[in-house]
């Protein structure tokens, strides 16, 4: 895990427990910020600081350095990820990438010179989902909606709804994977999964192929939502998550489309804090 990042940064790190690291900020030739049990820190030489002046950095060659690391050496491998602003390690870990967009025809052809990252590290968090199952699924499979800011806890919930599907339910459960985040770890032995692939053609070409039961996915835009319309409207079940502060928040293109919607608290990472029907009415 993590083994791509510049030898300073590792080195800070032996001094602090992964169970509990989030994510890495790391900017060029500024101090490097660690979110660190839902809280951000500043990440010194010999592990948590509070002051800045006291904090490790990394050059602008570091951070090129640690792109290429991450895409083993091969840009041209991960060139359709860069286009959209990321990459994802062989760990899961996401690295999302600030720097120059290259542009042709008005579509971005490439991203270079790249100055910042934000890097996510993927936990697996057995029961994580216990309690959305036991809300929402106990008694029938349903289509679900995770709703928070980013870095709450969406993603490693849904990961883990696979595993208690699977192992509940021996469902044929799809898994689309865009961001290649989802499926590392524990997903249960009755999953397929697509990477890589956008919403809209994972759907299409994941329906046709693997006649799946439920599909799984992260992350949907309001143009994804016909695709998913599609998908329950033919039985299938489909869990997701989206970036949603509140209910009230939701557009238009979500509303209605799923069995229940279930809204993290925005203060723990990880913890329920309202859960909704399809009209969009509080259940106790």
């Amino acid at each position: 895990m993590l083994d791509f990042l510049p030898q300073n940064v590792k080195n800070a790190m032996k001094n602090l427990n992964f169970h509990y690291l989030y994510e890495l900020r790391i900017r060029a030739n500024q101090a490097i910020i660690v979110n660190y049990d839902g809280n951000y820190r500043y990440l010194g030489e010999y592990g948590l600081t509070e002051r800045a002046e006291n904090a490790i950095s990394c050059s602008i060659t570091d951070i090129q350095d640690c792109v290429y690391r991450a895409g083993n050496y091969s840009v041209y491998s991960v060139e359709e990820q860069l286009k959209q602003g990321f990459i994802t390690a062989e760990n899961g870990e996401r690295l999302g990438i600030a720097g120059e967009y290259v542009f042709e025809k008005g579509q971005p052809l490439s991203l270079r010179n790249f100055s910042s990252l934000c890097i996510r590290v993927p936990h697996e968090i057995i029961g994580s989902a216990q309690v959305v199952y036991d809300r929402c699924m106990r008694d029938r499979i349903r289509s679900i909606l995770l709703m928070s800011p980013p870095g709450l806890g969406k993603t490693t919930i849904l990961r883990d709804l696979a595993r208690i599907l699977s192992e509940k339910s021996r469902k044929n459960i799809l898994i689309c994977d865009e961001r290649g985040e989802i499926s590392v770890g524990d997903i249960g032995s009755t999953c397929d999964v697509m990477r890589y692939a956008d919403k809209i053609t994972a759907f299409t070409s994941g329906i046709r192929a693997m006649r799946p039961d439920v599909i799984i996915t992260d992350e949907l835009s309001a143009i994804d939502c016909t695709a998913v319309r599609k998908a329950t409207q033919a039985g299938i079940a489909v869990i997701a998550s989206a970036h949603f502060s509140a209910m009230e928040k939701v557009e238009n293109a979500f509303k209605e489309l799923f069995e229940r919607y279930v809204l993290l608290d925005s203060s723990k990472i990880g913890k329920i804090a309202c859960i909704y029907d399809n009209k969009g009415q509080e259940l106790t």
